[in-house]
């Protein structure tokens, strides 16, 4: 919900949201976990989520006038 919460503040428009039963094969809760691409590509994350977010919808709204 965070990152839905952030893109609707972004775009300026409330997300449609329908709230469903779990539906099989979903997960209650997913982490990333980049230790390999850390280890072996050096990756180091350098855009937050917030950050990326506002900087996504900024581009998109280029494309959606």
């Amino acid at each position: 919900m965070d990152m839905i919460t952030l893109l609707e503040k972004y775009m300026g428009k409330q997300a449609v949201k329908r709230f469903l039963p779990m539906q099989p094969g979903d997960v209650y809760a997913t982490y990333a976990d980049i230790s390999n691409a850390a280890r072996d590509l050096n990756f180091e994350p350098r855009v937050r989520l917030v950050d990326g977010l506002k900087l996504f919808s900024d581009w998109f709204r280029t494309f959606r006038k």
